[in-house]
Protein backbone atom coordinates (compact mmCIF):
# COMPACT_ATOMS: atom_id res chain seq x y z
CA UNK A 1 0.00 0.00 0.00
CA UNK A 2 2.46 2.43 1.21
CA UNK A 3 4.16 1.63 -2.63
CA UNK A 4 1.52 2.47 -4.38
CA UNK A 5 1.18 5.78 -2.88
CA UNK A 6 4.44 6.79 -3.47
CA UNK A 7 3.92 5.69 -6.86
CA UNK A 8 0.70 8.05 -7.19
CA UNK A 9 2.69 10.75 -5.35
CA UNK A 10 5.68 10.57 -7.93
CA UNK A 11 3.03 10.21 -10.81
CA UNK A 12 1.65 13.45 -10.23
CA UNK A 13 5.09 15.56 -8.91
CA UNK A 14 6.98 14.17 -11.80
CA UNK A 15 4.88 16.69 -14.18
CA UNK A 16 3.83 19.10 -11.50
CA UNK A 17 6.69 20.56 -10.33
CA UNK A 18 7.69 21.20 -13.93
CA UNK A 19 4.50 23.27 -14.49
CA UNK A 20 5.27 25.27 -11.15
CA UNK A 21 9.06 25.73 -12.27
CA UNK A 22 8.31 26.79 -15.89
CA UNK A 23 5.38 28.87 -14.24
CA UNK A 24 7.69 30.55 -11.60
CA UNK A 25 10.41 31.84 -14.07
CA UNK A 26 7.66 32.73 -16.94
CA UNK A 27 5.70 35.23 -14.48
CA UNK A 28 9.56 36.29 -13.68
CA UNK A 29 10.05 39.72 -15.28
CA UNK A 30 7.15 39.30 -17.32
CA UNK A 31 6.42 42.75 -18.63
CA UNK A 32 10.30 43.44 -19.24
CA UNK A 33 10.07 46.63 -17.90
CA UNK A 34 7.00 47.76 -19.68
CA UNK A 35 8.55 47.00 -23.12
CA UNK A 36 7.49 45.11 -26.42
CA UNK A 37 9.29 45.20 -29.67
CA UNK A 38 8.54 44.91 -33.43
CA UNK A 39 7.30 41.39 -33.68
CA UNK A 40 5.09 41.44 -30.35
CA UNK A 41 3.86 44.71 -31.84
CA UNK A 42 2.54 43.35 -34.90
CA UNK A 43 0.51 40.95 -32.28
CA UNK A 44 -0.54 43.64 -30.50
CA UNK A 45 -2.14 45.69 -33.42
CA UNK A 46 -3.98 43.10 -35.80
CA UNK A 47 -5.24 41.47 -32.25
CA UNK A 48 -6.02 44.54 -29.99
CA UNK A 49 -6.91 46.58 -32.57
CA UNK A 50 -8.94 44.92 -35.22
CA UNK A 51 -11.96 43.47 -35.80
CA UNK A 52 -12.46 39.67 -36.58
CA UNK A 53 -13.68 40.65 -40.05
CA UNK A 54 -10.67 43.21 -40.41
CA UNK A 55 -8.29 40.64 -39.57
CA UNK A 56 -9.59 38.29 -41.95
CA UNK A 57 -9.04 40.68 -44.42
CA UNK A 58 -5.54 41.51 -43.73
CA UNK A 59 -4.27 37.80 -43.57
CA UNK A 60 -5.47 38.31 -47.29
CA UNK A 61 -2.51 40.69 -48.13
CA UNK A 62 -0.26 39.50 -44.97
CA UNK A 63 0.70 37.13 -42.43
CA UNK A 64 -1.31 34.39 -43.07
CA UNK A 65 0.55 32.23 -41.29
CA UNK A 66 0.10 33.74 -38.38
CA UNK A 67 -3.82 33.97 -39.11
CA UNK A 68 -4.94 31.33 -36.30
CA UNK A 69 -2.75 32.91 -33.48
CA UNK A 70 -3.69 36.91 -34.39
CA UNK A 71 -7.77 35.05 -34.09
CA UNK A 72 -6.80 33.59 -30.80
CA UNK A 73 -5.34 36.64 -29.44
CA UNK A 74 -8.50 38.77 -30.37
CA UNK A 75 -10.42 36.92 -28.17
CA UNK A 76 -7.88 36.86 -25.24
CA UNK A 77 -7.62 40.72 -25.67
CA UNK A 78 -11.31 41.21 -25.88
CA UNK A 79 -11.87 39.24 -22.75
CA UNK A 80 -8.84 40.14 -20.99
CA UNK A 81 -7.86 43.92 -21.99
CA UNK A 82 -4.62 44.48 -23.81
CA UNK A 83 -1.71 44.67 -21.72
CA UNK A 84 1.70 42.76 -21.63
CA UNK A 85 0.59 40.17 -19.46
CA UNK A 86 -2.11 39.34 -22.22
CA UNK A 87 0.63 39.40 -24.52
CA UNK A 88 2.82 36.89 -23.16
CA UNK A 89 0.97 34.88 -20.57
CA UNK A 90 -0.39 32.15 -23.09
CA UNK A 91 3.60 31.68 -24.12
CA UNK A 92 4.18 30.92 -20.41
CA UNK A 93 1.19 28.28 -19.93
CA UNK A 94 2.44 26.82 -23.26
CA UNK A 95 5.86 26.07 -22.48
CA UNK A 96 4.31 25.05 -18.35
CA UNK A 97 2.60 22.35 -20.90
CA UNK A 98 5.55 21.77 -22.75
CA UNK A 99 7.57 20.93 -19.87
CA UNK A 100 4.49 18.52 -18.34
CA UNK A 101 4.33 16.60 -21.26
CA UNK A 102 8.41 16.11 -21.46
CA UNK A 103 8.35 15.21 -18.10
CA UNK A 104 5.81 12.74 -19.12
CA UNK A 105 7.27 11.16 -21.89
CA UNK A 106 10.85 11.05 -20.21
CA UNK A 107 9.23 9.08 -17.37
CA UNK A 108 7.52 6.87 -19.51
CA UNK A 109 10.52 5.93 -21.61
CA UNK A 110 13.63 6.45 -18.78
CA UNK A 111 11.91 6.49 -15.00
CA UNK A 112 10.82 9.10 -12.77
CA UNK A 113 14.26 10.99 -12.71
CA UNK A 114 14.24 11.54 -16.27
CA UNK A 115 11.04 13.11 -16.52
CA UNK A 116 11.67 15.06 -13.19
CA UNK A 117 14.79 16.47 -14.97
CA UNK A 118 13.66 16.39 -18.60
CA UNK A 119 10.70 18.35 -17.59
CA UNK A 120 12.69 20.90 -15.26
CA UNK A 121 15.48 21.79 -18.26
CA UNK A 122 12.98 22.37 -20.85
CA UNK A 123 12.34 26.31 -19.62
CA UNK A 124 15.70 26.81 -18.32
CA UNK A 125 17.12 26.35 -22.07
CA UNK A 126 18.05 29.52 -23.35
CA UNK A 127 16.44 29.71 -26.41
CA UNK A 128 13.17 28.40 -24.63
CA UNK A 129 13.72 30.85 -22.12
CA UNK A 130 14.00 33.90 -25.00
CA UNK A 131 10.00 32.51 -25.89
CA UNK A 132 8.74 31.77 -22.72
CA UNK A 133 8.18 35.33 -22.60
CA UNK A 134 7.58 36.11 -26.30
CA UNK A 135 3.95 37.36 -27.71
CA UNK A 136 4.04 35.07 -30.77
CA UNK A 137 2.97 31.75 -31.61
CA UNK A 138 6.26 29.56 -30.84
CA UNK A 139 6.00 28.55 -27.36
CA UNK A 140 2.08 27.53 -28.39
CA UNK A 141 3.37 25.54 -31.46
CA UNK A 142 6.46 23.76 -29.32
CA UNK A 143 3.56 22.79 -26.37
CA UNK A 144 1.60 21.23 -29.53
CA UNK A 145 4.65 19.02 -30.28
CA UNK A 146 4.67 17.97 -26.64
CA UNK A 147 1.42 16.78 -26.92
CA UNK A 148 1.79 15.30 -30.20
CA UNK A 149 5.06 13.44 -28.82
CA UNK A 150 3.07 12.31 -25.72
CA UNK A 151 0.10 10.74 -27.74
CA UNK A 152 2.89 8.76 -30.09
CA UNK A 153 4.52 7.60 -26.75
CA UNK A 154 1.32 6.57 -25.10
CA UNK A 155 0.52 4.39 -28.55
CA UNK A 156 3.23 3.12 -29.33
CA UNK A 157 4.10 2.04 -25.52
CA UNK A 158 0.49 0.63 -25.46
CA UNK A 159 0.95 -1.00 -28.62
CA UNK A 160 4.59 -2.60 -27.45
CA UNK A 161 2.32 -4.18 -24.42
CA UNK A 162 -0.01 -5.71 -26.29
CA UNK A 163 2.17 -6.94 -28.34
CA UNK A 164 3.94 -8.80 -25.61
CA UNK A 165 1.20 -9.90 -24.44
CA UNK A 166 0.02 -11.67 -27.35
CA UNK A 167 2.86 -13.18 -27.61
CA UNK A 168 2.53 -14.65 -24.31
CA UNK A 169 -0.85 -15.93 -24.72
CA UNK A 170 0.26 -17.49 -28.26
CA UNK A 171 -0.81 -20.97 -29.34
CA UNK A 172 -4.15 -20.83 -27.22
CA UNK A 173 -7.01 -22.69 -29.08
CA UNK A 174 -10.60 -21.20 -30.18
CA UNK A 175 -11.80 -19.33 -27.06
CA UNK A 176 -8.31 -17.42 -26.61
CA UNK A 177 -8.41 -16.80 -30.46
CA UNK A 178 -11.74 -15.17 -30.21
CA UNK A 179 -10.77 -13.64 -26.83
CA UNK A 180 -7.61 -11.77 -28.51
CA UNK A 181 -9.40 -10.83 -31.31
CA UNK A 182 -12.21 -9.58 -28.84
CA UNK A 183 -9.59 -7.65 -27.28
CA UNK A 184 -7.62 -6.09 -30.06
CA UNK A 185 -10.79 -4.96 -31.29
CA UNK A 186 -11.20 -2.85 -27.82
CA UNK A 187 -7.91 -1.82 -28.27
CA UNK A 188 -8.50 -0.45 -31.61
CA UNK A 189 -11.50 1.12 -30.28
CA UNK A 190 -9.54 3.16 -27.59
CA UNK A 191 -6.62 3.70 -29.89
CA UNK A 192 -8.09 5.44 -32.63
CA UNK A 193 -9.65 8.90 -30.51
CA UNK A 194 -6.07 9.35 -29.58
CA UNK A 195 -4.75 8.80 -33.19
CA UNK A 196 -7.48 11.72 -33.98
CA UNK A 197 -6.18 13.53 -31.50
CA UNK A 198 -2.93 13.52 -32.37
CA UNK A 199 -3.78 14.44 -36.07
CA UNK A 200 -5.74 17.66 -34.77
CA UNK A 201 -2.80 18.52 -32.86
CA UNK A 202 -0.53 18.51 -35.43
CA UNK A 203 -2.89 20.33 -37.38
CA UNK A 204 -3.50 22.87 -35.01
CA UNK A 205 0.15 23.33 -34.91
CA UNK A 206 0.95 23.58 -38.18
CA UNK A 207 -2.03 26.32 -38.63
CA UNK A 208 -0.14 28.48 -36.18
CA UNK A 209 3.22 27.46 -37.96
CA UNK A 210 3.48 24.95 -40.55
CA UNK A 211 6.93 24.61 -40.22
CA UNK A 212 5.62 22.62 -37.36
CA UNK A 213 4.78 19.63 -39.72
CA UNK A 214 9.00 18.91 -39.32
CA UNK A 215 7.77 16.95 -36.32
CA UNK A 216 6.10 14.10 -38.97
CA UNK A 217 9.75 12.87 -40.05
CA UNK A 218 10.75 13.51 -36.45
CA UNK A 219 8.12 10.91 -35.52
CA UNK A 220 8.50 8.59 -38.58
CA UNK A 221 12.56 7.86 -37.52
CA UNK A 222 10.78 6.99 -33.64
CA UNK A 223 8.62 4.47 -35.13
CA UNK A 224 11.41 3.21 -36.71
CA UNK A 225 13.86 3.17 -34.10
CA UNK A 226 11.15 1.93 -32.06
CA UNK A 227 9.79 -1.42 -34.46
CA UNK A 228 6.80 -0.29 -34.37
CA UNK A 229 4.54 -2.84 -35.90
CA UNK A 230 2.78 -1.98 -39.57
CA UNK A 231 -0.76 -1.55 -37.95
CA UNK A 232 0.99 1.26 -35.60
CA UNK A 233 2.56 2.49 -38.80
CA UNK A 234 -0.52 2.67 -41.05
CA UNK A 235 -2.79 4.41 -38.26
CA UNK A 236 0.36 6.94 -37.79
CA UNK A 237 0.01 8.09 -41.60
CA UNK A 238 -3.58 8.54 -41.84
CA UNK A 239 -3.29 10.97 -38.75
CA UNK A 240 -0.19 12.30 -40.59
CA UNK A 241 -1.38 12.54 -44.25
CA UNK A 242 -4.94 13.95 -42.49
CA UNK A 243 -2.81 16.67 -41.32
CA UNK A 244 -0.87 17.25 -43.70
CA UNK A 245 -4.05 17.66 -46.04
CA UNK A 246 -5.62 20.02 -43.42
CA UNK A 247 -3.28 22.68 -43.38
CA UNK A 248 -1.78 22.24 -47.31
CA UNK A 249 -4.52 25.28 -48.59
CA UNK A 250 -2.40 27.19 -46.13
CA UNK A 251 0.60 26.45 -46.86
CA UNK A 252 0.04 26.93 -50.66
CA UNK A 253 -1.56 30.43 -49.75
CA UNK A 254 1.10 31.12 -47.87
CA UNK A 255 3.60 30.85 -50.23
CA UNK A 256 1.82 34.01 -51.91
CA UNK A 257 3.01 35.85 -48.85
CA UNK A 258 6.70 34.65 -49.42
CA UNK A 259 8.10 38.20 -49.22
CA UNK A 260 7.35 38.46 -45.89
CA UNK A 261 10.71 36.39 -45.05
CA UNK A 262 13.14 37.75 -47.80
CA UNK A 263 14.52 39.87 -45.12
CA UNK A 264 16.05 36.52 -43.67
CA UNK A 265 19.86 36.22 -44.64
CA UNK A 266 21.14 33.23 -46.54
CA UNK A 267 22.27 29.96 -44.91
CA UNK A 268 26.05 30.10 -43.71
CA UNK A 269 28.80 28.28 -42.05
CA UNK A 270 28.95 29.95 -38.49
CA UNK A 271 24.88 29.94 -38.68
CA UNK A 272 25.06 26.62 -37.76
CA UNK A 273 27.65 26.22 -34.67
CA UNK A 274 24.57 26.16 -32.40
CA UNK A 275 22.84 23.30 -33.99
CA UNK A 276 25.81 21.77 -34.09
CA UNK A 277 26.77 22.06 -30.43
CA UNK A 278 22.95 21.24 -29.34
CA UNK A 279 23.28 18.21 -31.86
CA UNK A 280 26.53 17.24 -29.47
CA UNK A 281 24.79 17.71 -26.25
CA UNK A 282 21.75 15.40 -27.32
CA UNK A 283 23.75 13.25 -28.60
CA UNK A 284 25.76 12.90 -25.75
CA UNK A 285 22.74 12.59 -23.50
CA UNK A 286 21.27 9.83 -26.13
CA UNK A 287 24.52 7.52 -25.64
CA UNK A 288 23.96 7.69 -21.62
CA UNK A 289 20.46 6.29 -22.28
CA UNK A 290 22.19 3.04 -24.06
CA UNK A 291 19.93 3.41 -27.13
CA UNK A 292 19.02 -0.22 -28.96
CA UNK A 293 16.89 -0.55 -32.21
CA UNK A 294 13.49 -1.99 -31.51
CA UNK A 295 12.91 -0.24 -28.30
CA UNK A 296 11.11 2.62 -27.57
CA UNK A 297 13.59 4.45 -24.98
CA UNK A 298 14.26 8.62 -24.29
CA UNK A 299 16.72 8.49 -27.42
CA UNK A 300 14.45 6.93 -29.72
CA UNK A 301 12.26 9.74 -28.99
CA UNK A 302 14.16 12.57 -28.20
CA UNK A 303 17.38 12.49 -30.66
CA UNK A 304 15.09 12.66 -33.48
CA UNK A 305 12.55 15.12 -32.14
CA UNK A 306 15.72 17.67 -31.25
CA UNK A 307 17.87 16.82 -34.84
CA UNK A 308 15.35 15.85 -37.80
CA UNK A 309 13.85 19.46 -37.02
CA UNK A 310 17.31 21.25 -37.55
CA UNK A 311 18.49 19.58 -39.84
CA UNK A 312 15.53 19.65 -41.96
CA UNK A 313 15.18 23.21 -41.86
CA UNK A 314 18.90 23.47 -43.01
CA UNK A 315 18.17 21.82 -45.77
CA UNK A 316 15.21 23.86 -46.82
CA UNK A 317 16.99 27.04 -46.38
CA UNK A 318 19.77 25.79 -48.54
CA UNK A 319 16.68 26.49 -51.09
CA UNK A 320 15.21 29.45 -49.74
CA UNK A 321 16.68 31.21 -46.46
CA UNK A 322 14.14 30.19 -43.92
CA UNK A 323 16.87 29.41 -40.98
CA UNK A 324 15.21 30.86 -37.81
CA UNK A 325 15.57 29.16 -34.43
CA UNK A 326 12.55 30.46 -33.43
CA UNK A 327 10.44 28.03 -36.28
CA UNK A 328 12.10 24.96 -34.72
CA UNK A 329 12.00 25.57 -30.96
CA UNK A 330 9.63 22.81 -30.75
CA UNK A 331 13.21 20.86 -31.55
CA UNK A 332 14.46 21.74 -27.79
CA UNK A 333 11.94 19.30 -25.88
CA UNK A 334 13.68 16.22 -27.38
CA UNK A 335 16.79 18.13 -26.31
CA UNK A 336 15.32 18.57 -22.71
CA UNK A 337 14.26 14.76 -23.00
CA UNK A 338 17.99 13.54 -23.59
CA UNK A 339 19.12 15.75 -21.05
CA UNK A 340 16.79 14.27 -18.80
CA UNK A 341 17.94 10.85 -19.71
CA UNK A 342 21.27 11.35 -18.89
CA UNK A 343 20.41 12.85 -15.35
CA UNK A 344 18.44 9.58 -15.08
CA UNK A 345 21.30 7.33 -15.80
CA UNK A 346 23.57 9.35 -13.60
CA UNK A 347 20.66 8.67 -10.84
CA UNK A 348 20.74 4.54 -11.37
CA UNK A 349 24.55 4.72 -11.17
CA UNK A 350 24.92 6.56 -7.89
CA UNK A 351 22.01 4.94 -6.58
CA UNK A 352 23.51 1.39 -5.32
CA UNK A 353 26.26 3.53 -3.19
CA UNK A 354 24.66 6.82 -2.59
CA UNK A 355 20.69 5.54 -1.97
CA UNK A 356 20.16 9.29 -0.22
CA UNK A 357 22.71 11.24 -2.13
CA UNK A 358 21.65 10.07 -5.28
CA UNK A 359 18.23 11.55 -4.63
CA UNK A 360 19.47 15.34 -4.73
CA UNK A 361 21.80 14.65 -8.12
CA UNK A 362 18.44 16.03 -10.42
CA UNK A 363 17.59 18.94 -7.88
CA UNK A 364 21.57 19.79 -7.32
CA UNK A 365 21.83 19.89 -10.87
CA UNK A 366 19.03 21.70 -11.56
CA UNK A 367 20.06 24.63 -9.05
CA UNK A 368 23.56 24.21 -10.49
CA UNK A 369 22.76 25.22 -13.99
CA UNK A 370 19.76 28.22 -12.62
CA UNK A 371 23.08 30.17 -11.08
CA UNK A 372 25.31 29.46 -13.84
CA UNK A 373 22.44 30.56 -16.74
CA UNK A 374 21.36 33.74 -14.33
CA UNK A 375 23.28 36.34 -17.01
CA UNK A 376 21.03 34.48 -19.16
CA UNK A 377 18.03 34.63 -17.72
CA UNK A 378 18.60 38.54 -16.18
CA UNK A 379 19.12 39.60 -20.03
CA UNK A 380 16.21 37.74 -21.35
CA UNK A 381 14.10 39.77 -18.82
CA UNK A 382 15.32 42.76 -19.78
CA UNK A 383 14.17 44.92 -23.21
CA UNK A 384 17.43 44.72 -24.11
CA UNK A 385 17.27 41.36 -25.09
CA UNK A 386 14.78 42.18 -27.89
CA UNK A 387 16.07 44.67 -31.47
CA UNK A 388 13.92 47.67 -30.03
CA UNK A 389 11.24 48.55 -27.99
CA UNK A 390 8.22 50.29 -29.50
CA UNK A 391 6.50 51.66 -26.27
CA UNK A 392 9.80 53.63 -24.87
CA UNK A 393 9.72 55.51 -28.48
CA UNK A 394 5.93 56.06 -27.93
CA UNK A 395 7.01 58.07 -24.83
CA UNK A 396 9.62 59.78 -26.65
CA UNK A 397 7.35 61.47 -29.47
CA UNK A 398 4.31 62.06 -26.57
CA UNK A 399 7.13 64.10 -24.77
CA UNK A 400 8.62 66.43 -27.68
CA UNK A 401 5.25 66.58 -30.24
CA UNK A 402 3.79 70.30 -30.19
CA UNK A 403 0.17 71.09 -31.71
CA UNK A 404 0.81 71.08 -35.86
CA UNK A 405 3.48 68.76 -35.69
CA UNK A 406 4.06 65.96 -38.29
CA UNK A 407 5.06 62.32 -38.06
CA UNK A 408 6.90 60.36 -40.33
CA UNK A 409 7.94 56.79 -40.01
CA UNK A 410 11.43 55.26 -41.82
CA UNK A 411 10.88 52.51 -42.90
CA UNK A 412 7.09 52.43 -43.25
CA UNK A 413 6.89 49.44 -40.88
CA UNK A 414 7.97 51.73 -37.73
CA UNK A 415 4.82 53.19 -38.01
CA UNK A 416 3.85 50.11 -35.83
CA UNK A 417 4.34 52.02 -32.23
CA UNK A 418 1.73 54.60 -33.08
CA UNK A 419 -0.58 51.77 -33.69
CA UNK A 420 0.46 49.90 -30.62
CA UNK A 421 0.56 53.87 -28.64
CA UNK A 422 -1.85 55.97 -31.00
CA UNK A 423 -2.29 58.14 -27.50
CA UNK A 424 0.90 59.07 -27.94
CA UNK A 425 0.60 60.27 -31.11
CA UNK A 426 -2.60 61.90 -30.75
CA UNK A 427 -2.56 65.27 -32.68
CA UNK A 428 -0.12 64.81 -34.88
CA UNK A 429 -0.39 64.40 -38.57
CA UNK A 430 0.66 61.36 -40.03
CA UNK A 431 1.57 63.10 -43.78
CA UNK A 432 3.19 60.24 -45.84
CA UNK A 433 0.10 58.32 -44.90
CA UNK A 434 -2.62 57.36 -48.02
CA UNK A 435 -4.70 54.44 -46.59
CA UNK A 436 -4.17 53.60 -42.74
CA UNK A 437 -3.26 49.45 -42.53
CA UNK A 438 -7.02 48.78 -41.36
CA UNK A 439 -8.56 50.66 -44.22
CA UNK A 440 -5.37 48.99 -46.86
CA UNK A 441 -5.80 45.81 -45.18
CA UNK A 442 -2.10 45.72 -44.31
CA UNK A 443 0.00 45.62 -41.14
CA UNK A 444 1.89 48.96 -41.94
CA UNK A 445 -0.13 51.19 -44.23
CA UNK A 446 0.01 52.56 -47.65
CA UNK A 447 1.89 55.76 -48.06
CA UNK A 448 1.65 58.44 -50.89
CA UNK A 449 4.04 58.77 -53.56
CA UNK A 450 6.87 60.31 -53.19
CA UNK A 451 5.76 63.47 -55.24
CA UNK A 452 2.81 63.95 -52.54
CA UNK A 453 4.99 63.32 -49.34
CA UNK A 454 7.03 66.15 -50.55
CA UNK A 455 4.57 68.95 -51.06
CA UNK A 456 2.81 67.71 -47.78
CA UNK A 457 6.16 68.38 -45.46
CA UNK A 458 6.93 71.31 -47.03
CA UNK A 459 3.96 72.60 -45.79
CA UNK A 460 5.20 72.05 -42.47
CA UNK A 461 7.08 73.66 -39.76
CA UNK A 462 7.90 71.06 -37.88
CA UNK A 463 8.59 67.20 -38.05
CA UNK A 464 9.03 64.36 -36.41
CA UNK A 465 11.11 61.05 -37.52
CA UNK A 466 10.66 58.04 -36.24
CA UNK A 467 13.32 55.48 -37.28
CA UNK A 468 15.35 52.72 -36.03
CA UNK A 469 18.90 53.68 -33.74
CA UNK A 470 22.08 53.86 -35.82
CA UNK A 471 23.38 50.62 -34.68
CA UNK A 472 20.50 48.63 -35.69
CA UNK A 473 19.45 50.62 -38.76
CA UNK A 474 19.77 49.57 -42.57
CA UNK A 475 19.39 51.08 -45.69
CA UNK A 476 15.49 51.52 -46.77
CA UNK A 477 15.54 51.46 -50.19
CA UNK A 478 12.14 52.68 -51.26
CA UNK A 479 11.55 55.71 -53.47
CA UNK A 480 9.40 57.15 -50.50
CA UNK A 481 11.86 57.14 -47.53
CA UNK A 482 14.28 58.58 -49.96
CA UNK A 483 12.37 61.20 -50.80
CA UNK A 484 11.61 62.01 -46.89
CA UNK A 485 15.32 62.13 -45.94
CA UNK A 486 15.72 64.57 -49.12
CA UNK A 487 13.29 66.83 -47.79
CA UNK A 488 14.45 66.83 -44.40
CA UNK A 489 17.79 67.20 -45.30
CA UNK A 490 17.07 70.14 -47.90
CA UNK A 491 14.70 72.58 -46.11
CA UNK A 492 14.40 71.36 -42.21
CA UNK A 493 17.29 71.19 -39.27
CA UNK A 494 17.43 68.57 -36.40
CA UNK A 495 16.40 70.18 -32.97
CA UNK A 496 16.26 67.31 -31.02
CA UNK A 497 17.59 63.81 -31.33
CA UNK A 498 16.61 60.74 -29.32
CA UNK A 499 17.98 57.40 -29.39
CA UNK A 500 15.70 54.92 -26.70
CA UNK A 501 15.48 51.17 -26.67
CA UNK A 502 16.38 50.52 -30.85
CA UNK A 503 14.49 53.40 -31.79
CA UNK A 504 14.86 56.93 -32.67
CA UNK A 505 13.20 60.28 -32.86
CA UNK A 506 13.99 62.97 -34.39
CA UNK A 507 13.10 66.56 -34.30
CA UNK A 508 13.25 68.91 -37.74
CA UNK A 509 12.54 72.83 -38.10
CA UNK A 510 12.22 74.47 -40.81
CA UNK A 511 14.96 76.35 -41.94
Amino acid sequence: MTSDITAGRRRILVWLVPVLWTLGLGLWGLSRQDSVWRDEAATWQVAAGRSVGETWRMLGNVDAVHGLYYLLMHGLFEVFGASTATLRLPSVLAVAGAAACTALIGRRVAGFWAGLGGGLALPLLPAVQFYLQEGRPYALVAAGAGVSTLLLVSLLSDAADAAEGAAGLGGRGGRGGRGGRAGRGRRGRRVWPRWTAYGFTVLVCALLNWLSLLVLPAHAVTLWWSGAGRGVVGRWVAAAAGAVAGALPLILFSRSQSEQVSWIPPLTWHMMIGPAILLAIGGLGAWLDRPRTGRLSAAAVGLPLLAVPQLALIGISLVQPLFLDRYVLFSMIGLALLIGAALGAAVRAAAPRFPRASRLLVPGVVGIAVLALLPVELAKRAPASRVDDVLAVAGEVARLKRPGDAVLFVPAARRDTALVSPGAFAGLADVALERDPVASGTLKGEEAGPARIRAALLERRRVLLVTDAAKVAKPSGAARDAAKAAVLGEHFRVVEDRQVRGRRVTVYERR
